[in-house]
C-alpha cells in the first residue's frame, strides 16, 4: 500500500481546521487492531494490563498483527495509466449505457483489484461488475 503524505497539522488547537484534521487523520484506524486499542484505552483495560503484565505486555505487537490481518479498506492511488483508462470511460456521462466487452471488464477488474487490495475474479454478473465500477467511479471522481 502506498504511503500518502498527510497535510500539515494546524498549530492552533482552537480552530475548526485543527478539529477537522484530528477527526480525519489522527483518529483514523488502520485496521481492527487500532479499533481494539481505542476500546481498551477508553475502558481503561490497557492500564490494567500494563499494571499487571508490565509496560511490554505485547499489546503493540497484537495491534500490528490484527491491523495486518484485518485492515480497513483503504484504496491505493491510481497509476497514471489506470487513471487514463478510467478517464476515458467515466468522462462520458452516458458510460452506463455502453456495453463493455469482456476484455474491457477484465482490464477494469485488474485496476479494481490493485487499487482496492482484492483478488476478485471477473464474472458475468451484471450487478457485480456494476458495483465494482461504481466504487471505481467514486474514487475516480475524488481525483477530479
Amino acid at each position: 500500500m502506498s504511503e500518502e503524505k498527510l497535510p500539515q497539522k494546524p498549530k492552533d488547537k482552537r480552530t475548526k481546521q485543527y478539529k477537522e484534521w484530528v477527526a480525519k487523520y489522527e483518529t483514523a484506524s488502520e485496521g481492527v487492531g487500532d479499533t481494539v486499542a481505542k476500546i481498551t484505552k477508553a475502558t481503561g483495560i490497557d492500564k490494567a494490563v500494563k499494571f499487571l503484565a508490565g509496560e511490554d505486555c505485547g499489546c503493540d505487537d497484537r495491534k500490528d498483527t490484527l491491523n495486518h490481518l484485518f485492515p480497513y479498506n483503504k484504496p491505493n492511488c491510481f497509476t497514471e495509466q489506470e487513471f487514463e483508462v478510467l478517464d476515458e470511460l467515466f468522462s462520458n456521462p452516458n458510460w452506463r449505457l455502453r456495453t463493455l466487452l469482456g476484455e474491457e471488464i477484465k482490464a477494469l477488474y485488474v485496476i479494481y483489484n490493485r487499487v482496492m487490495n482484492t483478488s476478485d475474479v471477473p464474472s458475468g454478473c451484471g450487478s457485480c461488475v456494476t458495483g465494482r465500477l461504481n466504487k471505481l467511479e467514486r474514487l475516480y471522481k475524488e481525483y477530479l
